[in-house]
């Protein structure tokens, strides 16, 4: 069955109210917390929005990732934000779910990792679904505004994140933090508890904010709360949506888990963010990924029983003995179009315009070839030697809009003859924003690069 017009579905209690849902986006229909199954039963059309702000994972199953995957094939648009939401957005977003906010953010760059960090034991709906705990998100995100702005001495923000972390989430209120420190920490943690409650420090009430305002495509913005609100971090959909997915391309969640570690104590990397570093930094990077990307099309055509110039004519549409058509040039740098026979430019097309035209993963080929690459060492330092500037920059370094971010990171690629389309494409990034969200984890380190020049 079709609807007349698109429908806006919110998932939310206890981060937010069905009230103030409404009061954002009043012709949504507030739902409670999401549960297994709950996405099935909904009846949804193509372009209809989902959006994920508190889902169960004790007292009921928790939300699949086959059912999220399940409506972004259906073209709906899944949003995830601030507590359960912004868990499955991590965990989805390279198959289309967007996430939103800065809980989102510390999921998706391993910053946290548990379920714990939002999790929180709460009344019932008739109630208003109110908290009996504290999450632990915002605690870490009171005690650093806290410590900012001298409202939180930074020593007792430090012993009241360790204390709360140390805990099961369960244990997490107020009074038994309260018993677990020093007297001296009473006034600190009435500051949190004031403020949070009222919602300046609320970091998951900020974000799920930010994701009603992401509704329909407009800028996600927090809240103005009179201080410095989080900012804000959206993850556009990546071109291995949900269609793809389902068919078989799962594995890059599981590989990254697989082979994240702990560097450092409480500093995380996996083998992806290596392999990010590597197409930022590494001036060899786009040969080895030219060189990766063809080996794959000279398979594919030789499964097909053709050589490789006639099949990317095949995928391209490109008449055998034809030029290149005018549309794909802007794919080569003036010195290819000029200088490149026919069949050349037609492999670079192929290779640059890779998710447009294949639905196989690169990554996990390309990472077997940097594994065994002297410079591993290297690009894995620059992950590190990243988050210490970032640690280091905390509240001094504003992280832009993907985007802007994104735009800011290309100027080391400009150069005569080429642009930045061409740039992106020989790193495999399918935009200025795609960029931007891979580039983020560097930004504090790329500015600290540049004051050093």
């Amino acid at each position: 069955m079709s609807h007349s017009r698109q429908k806006t579905v919110v998932y939310a209690g206890p981060t937010i109210s069905h009230d103030e849902v409404r009061a954002v986006l009043p012709e949504a229909q507030a739902r409670p917390p999401v549960a297994r199954g709950d996405l099935l039963r909904e009846e949804w059309s193509r372009d209809d929005t989902a959006v994920i702000i508190d889902g169960y994972y004790r007292e009921r199953l928790s939300v699949g990732h086959k059912e999220i995957l399940w409506l972004l094939n259906e073209g709906v648009n899944v949003i995830g934000a601030a507590s359960m939401g912004a868990l499955r957005a991590a965990e989805l977003s390279p198959y289309g779910m967007r996430g939103v906010g800065s809980v989102f953010r510390m999921y998706a760059s391993g910053e946290v990792d548990g379920d714990d960090e939002v999790a929180v034991l709460h009344g019932p709906a008739e109630r208003g679904y109110p908290t009996d705990t504290v999450a632990m998100v915002n605690i870490r995100y009171g005690c650093q505004e806290g410590a900012k702005s001298g409202l939180v001495p930074a020593a007792t923000a430090e012993r009241i994140v360790e204390a709360a972390r140390s805990r099961p989430f369960v244990h997490r209120t107020w009074r038994e933090l309260g018993e677990a420190l020093a007297p001296d920490a009473g006034d600190a943690l009435s500051t949190l508890e004031r403020k949070i409650g009222t919602g300046e420090w609320d970091l998951k009430r900020l974000d799920a904010m930010a994701a009603l305002g992401a509704v329909g495509g407009h800028p996600a913005e927090a809240p103005s709360t009179g201080s410095e609100a989080p900012s804000t971090w959206a993850a556009e959909p990546s071109a291995w949506a949900a269609e793809v997915a389902l068919t078989g391309i799962t594995h890059y969640e599981a590989l990254a888990w697989r082979s994240m570690r702990e560097y450092a104590p409480g500093r995380w990397m996996s083998d992806l963010d290596v392999l990010d570093a590597a197409r930022l930094f590494g001036q060899d990077y786009p040969k080895l990924h030219e060189e990766v990307l063809t080996g794959l099309l000279t398979d594919f055509a030789a499964a097909r029983g053709l050589e490789l110039e006639a099949y990317t004519r095949a995928r391209l549409g490109v008449d055998d003995g034809s030029d290149l058509p005018h549309v794909l040039a802007p794919w080569l740098a003036e010195t290819e179009r000029a200088t490149l026979p026919v069949a050349e430019q037609l492999r670079l097309v192929m290779v640059r315009v890779w998710p447009v035209w294949q639905s196989e993963d690169w990554r996990p080929i390309v990472l077997e070839r940097i594994r065994e690459s002297s410079r591993w060492p290297k690009w894995s330092g620059i992950v590190a030697r990243a988050d210490e500037i970032a640690e280091q920059s905390l509240g001094r370094v504003v992280i832009p809009a993907p985007a802007i971010c994104g735009r800011i990171f290309s100027r080391h690629w400009n150069g005569p003859g080429t642009t930045a389309e061409v740039e992106l494409a020989r790193r495999g990034f399918l935009s200025m924003a795609d960029l931007g969200q891979t580039a983020a984890r560097f930004f504090a380190l790329d500015v600290h690069k540049a004051k050093g020049r």
